[in-house]
């Protein structure tokens, strides 16, 4: 770890410290005119903040999704100020009135940064640790991009060359999805990284010594990143100079993520408020406000003062920003001259469409034929990666199991690693037992653009990655997640491996699509359609997928639609519908046989995607699902809270609400009710509560 002296070159005017001691105000007074919030972090690293946007990052403020830009995330996204101020100061488009409605309804300024919703934003905030996550997806989508369309380039001469900056806190850096990604980040050698800490020593129940004792920045050198400590000045600001300097030598440094460790007192210059724990989350109090603009040369009567020379000095960022975005125009026209094909290749990609052709690759499985979906999603991926090269992804180290290996030739490993199958811009990722990371990652990567990825692990592992799925719905994006072994058909690793919950679980996020399919050709089905929505229906997407080989029907391309008729009732109007998801389709429909045998005519629906189906209009959804058709079961080896909207009061759920037990899948099967019998024995049941015994029926 090296602590580097000021001998920097940055330029530094008496604007510029005015303009960070204005960012300083302005978080003081946004917090204290709401009521609430968290003022000192933006107050302290106003100087780390406003040397990113003003002097170091590449970026425009009148094009913010310039491809070429650099990328910022905010980790710590309780400091939300710490970025909205510097939005509104380089002319992102937030203006003043944003700040004073700082986390008020309907502003631009919600109490955490949020995707989608602000101008500048690159990623959600707030859940502390997954922003380091995003960071590294993003450098990663960087590498990965640059293998698309520029591989051949010498380092730092291509248009996609960029960097990631991201600030962390004490917060993020406790919490275990830091640790993951920041390990993974180290052996993928990040170069285009650059992770500054926010080093106070100060968390909300006070001095860090009460949680933290180890020495972090050895940490990061463990993980096999540059590390640097940034000294304050003597008056315990932090110094714009020496941090510049150590961004600077960051930059240069191309074989390693970047760590820098910038020590800070929380709410500086406060006179009273500084250094303590009360700063981090609360208002600091009239005259605390008032006592800190007097520090600082404000006057103590105004809010949310900004001078016309302060403004008109930081929002010379947007003209920076069109030169810089011009000439990387020259060197992106002219990569374009030089690569026609690649040139086309990208305008596909960022316009979010696939390749011609690209359906044609789409396996059909030979109905009759017993196949896991966990293979037959292998095999799509197999058929769709020659013709699709943007979609990559793999693992948390259980590729084998989920069947989500695009190129076992092709490992996205940086240069000098042994593996024979190691190249910087592989394919088939390998995340490492880090699922929690594996899907903030995947967010980053997402974020960033340009590419397609998914990632898998087992289903009951889903609860390891849980918020960064949340946080996928929450910004809506075209993440999937490949989770298999999805029910106690995964057998005798038993109950701690057998996901009864999670369907249910997982569907109860808003915006999170689940997509169970009955067999391979379904799989085939929902993996062309998730494709699909990529840009048109952007949303995440769970795929749920067996172990155990289940029986293939003839695709019928209505799984898409989420629900549909898979085999229809002799009579007319039937007299009962049996609803089924997965492995369980099958029993549905030797159920039926079994009614069908008996004169109860018997539609089975098979429902792969609850979501996908309610987006349907009312009349299809009613002529899946007649509601003159009030006996309904639906079948499921999880628990049945999904499906009681579907069967309503008269029907009834074959279901698991209890945890599973290690045996063989047909034995588990076979205990827990979940048989041909046992479902036409519940479809009796209903019928004889909804319209009389068989007998009077008869």
């Amino acid at each position: 770890m090296s602590t580097k002296p000021t001998t920097t070159d940055l330029e530094w005017t008496e604007w510029d410290q005015r303009a960070v001691d204005t960012a300083r105000v302005l978080a003081a007074d946004a917090v204290q005119k709401v009521g609430n919030g968290h003022p000192g972090t933006a107050m302290s690293l106003a100087p780390a903040a406003y040397t990113l946007f003003q002097k170091v990052m590449r970026h425009d403020p009148a094009d913010p999704d310039w491809v070429g830009r650099d990328r910022f995330v905010l980790s710590a996204g309780h400091s939300s100020l710490t970025l909205y101020t510097q939005l509104y100061l380089a002319g992102f488009g937030l203006e003043l009135d944003d700040l004073k409605a700082f986390r008020t309804w309907g502003s631009k300024t919600p109490g955490h940064p949020e995707y989608g919703h602000t101008v500048g934003v690159e990623t959600t905030t707030g859940p502390l640790g997954q922003g380091v996550a995003n960071a590294v997806g993003m450098a990663m989508a960087a590498r990965y991009e640059r293998g698309l369309f520029d591989p051949e380039a010498a380092e730092g001469e291509s248009p996609f060359d960029h960097f990631v900056y991201c600030i962390a806190g004490d917060g993020c850096l406790q919490e275990g999805i830091s640790a993951e990604a920041s390990s993974l980040a180290g052996h993928q050698k990040l170069g285009n990284l650059v992770l500054l800490w926010d080093d106070n020593h100060i968390s909300i129940e006070g001095d860090t010594e009460t949680a933290v004792s180890e020495d972090t920045a050895k940490r990061y050198e463990a993980y096999g990143w540059h590390v640097q400590r940034v000294a304050p000045k003597p008056d315990g600001d932090l110094d714009p100079h020496a941090l510049y300097d150590a961004i600077e030598e960051a930059k240069k440094v191309t074989d390693r993520p970047s760590f820098i460790a910038m020590r800070s007192i929380i709410a500086w210059p406060a006179p009273n408020a500084q250094n303590t724990e009360a700063a981090h989350g609360s208002a600091l109090g009239d005259d605390e406000v008032a006592a800190t603009k007097r520090v600082l040369g404000f006057d103590p009567e105004q809010t949310f003062e900004v001078s016309d020379e302060v403004i008109g000095h930081t929002r010379e960022a947007l003209k920076r920003g069109a030169e810089a975005k011009a000439e990387w125009e020259k060197s992106f026209q002219q990569w374009r001259d030089n690569n026609p094909e690649r040139a086309a290749e990208f305008d596909r990609i960022a316009a979010g469409e696939l390749p011609a052709g690209w359906e044609e690759k789409l396996p059909v499985f030979e109905p009759g034929k017993g196949v896991a979906t966990r293979a037959a999603s292998g095999k799509v991926l197999q058929a769709l990666g020659g013709v699709i090269p943007e979609l990559w992804g793999g693992s948390a180290d259980l590729a084998g199991s989920n069947n989500t290996t695009i190129d076992k030739t092709s490992s996205f490993l940086p240069a000098g690693n042994p593996l024979p199958e190691a190249d910087p811009y592989g394919r088939t990722v390998h995340f490492g037992i880090r699922e929690f990371s594996m899907a903030a990652e995947m967010n980053g990567i997402a974020l960033h653009g340009n590419t397609r990825v998914y990632g898998g692990t087992f289903l009951v592992f889903s609860d390891y990655m849980r918020n960064a799925v949340r946080m996928s719905a929450l910004m809506q994006l075209p993440v999937t997640y490949v989770w298999t072994h999805d029910s106690i058909g995964l057998g005798e690793d038993g109950p701690t491996h057998q996901p009864v919950e999670h369907l249910a679980s997982l569907r109860a996020i808003p915006g999170l699509n689940v997509v169970r399919p009955a067999d391979a050709n379904e799989t085939a089905i929902a993996w062309a359609e998730i494709l699909k929505r990529h840009a048109t229906r952007p949303a995440p997407h769970g795929l749920a997928l067996t172990r155990q080989g289940v029986p293939t029907y003839a695709p019928n391309p209505d799984a898409a639609k989420g629900g549909y008729v898979l085999a229809e009732s002799s009579t007319q109007t039937p007299d009962v519908v049996l609803i089924a998801t997965g492995s369980e389709v099958h029993l549905a429909v030797a159920a039926r046989e079994l009614l069908e045998a008996e004169g109860t005519g018997t539609r089975v629906v098979s429902m792969p995607s609850v979501e996908w189906f309610e987006e349907q209009p009312r009349e299809y959804r009613d002529s899946v699902l007649p509601p003159s058709v009030r006996a309904r079961v639906a079948v499921e080896a999880g628990i049945g809270l999904t499906w009681h909207r579907f069967v309503g009061d008269a029907g009834r759920i074959v279901s698991l609400e209890h945890f599973g037990a290690s045996a063989d899948a047909k034995t588990l099967f076979a205990e827990y009710g979940f048989t041909a019998e046992n479902v036409a024995a519940a479809a009796r049941a209903v019928l004889d509560a909804t319209t009389g015994p068989a007998a009077a029926r008869g």
